[in-house]
């Protein structure tokens, strides 16, 4: 079976993006989201982020026309029927995505490869939602997704090699990297970077130094770039509050314990540059 048709499930930046790439190289595109606001926005955004290309002289527009035809928004789940692939992209929440297997496992073909873009939720778990584990697997792109090279690939406990492989060769043709992962906490990426955040933070909430003496140690030390609050900010102080707990509770190990500054700005809805507040202010 060859990938030719492929749902992306969430039209939110991530699976927006996602939808992008895979256009792209040339895939046909579902993308889906229940909420048509958020359909439409993803779809703007798209046209948006490819129309800059072509400025940029990075793209011509026969191929901006091209790959924006490949890419058919749908509200509805059932559209799902007839594709190869499916790469679900929503809400980090373990009852939202298993509830959507569910009822894929329902729709879809018995072939088609079920992928979730979960950063820090078990495989194993989501597709024991579904009577076709085998065909689950964890496909992790790296935000923005149409710049970062990197993909982890997550074996659940039950994910073939065969699923596995195709997976691999999506990943290849939309130009990514692809590194094979196994299902813990977290995966890789977040395993290391976020704890690295989390301690900036703490570093932050002892007094060591300010936020900006923080970032400019990491980003000229260590020449990353971009500091590691600076980073939160950009992530989301929600969705590192949410893997770090992820982590905590995955491995009971208090190394991982969310610092509590994190935890009063998420309390207090400064989620970073999403709601023009988090460690920094944003116009």
């Amino acid at each position: 079976m060859k990938v030719r048709k492929i749902m992306v499930i969430g039209a939110g930046q991530m699976g927006a993006g996602i939808a992008q790439v895979c256009a792209r190289a040339g895939y046909e595109i579902v993308l889906y989201d229940i909420n048509p606001d958020n359909l439409k926005s993803g779809l703007n955004g798209i046209e948006k982020n490819l129309a800059r290309q072509v400025e940029k002289k990075r793209l011509s527009t026969e191929d901006r026309v091209s790959i924006m035809a490949k890419i058919k928004g749908s509200p509805a789940l059932h559209d799902a029927a007839d594709v190869d692939m499916v790469i679900e992209a929503v809400v980090e929440n373990m009852n939202v995505k298993r509830d959507i297997f569910s009822q894929l496992d329902e729709l879809v073909q018995d072939h088609t490869i079920l992928a979730s873009n979960t950063s820090s939720l078990p495989i194993t778990e989501i597709a024991a939602a579904t009577d076709r584990p085998e065909n689950v697997i964890g496909m992790h792109f790296m935000n923005p997704v149409p710049v970062m090279k990197l993909v982890e690939i997550i074996r659940g406990l039950a994910t073939s090699d065969e699923v596995y492989k195709k997976v691999e060769e999506v990943a290849k043709a939309i130009g990514k990297v692809p590194v094979e992962v196994n299902d813990f906490p977290g995966f890789v990426s977040n395993r290391i970077l976020m704890p690295m955040i989390n301690e900036a933070i703490y570093t932050l909430y002892e007094g060591v130094a300010t936020k900006e003496a923080i970032d400019e140690v990491i980003k000229l030390g260590m020449n990353h770039p971009m500091g590691p609050i600076e980073l939160a900010d950009f992530i989301g102080l929600d969705t590192c509050l949410f893997v770090m707990e992820t982590l905590h509770e995955g491995f009971g190990d208090d190394k991982y314990r969310p610092c509590p500054l994190l935890r009063k700005y998420v309390k207090a809805g400064w989620l970073g540059r999403k709601t023009g507040r988090g460690f920094y202010l944003y116009s």
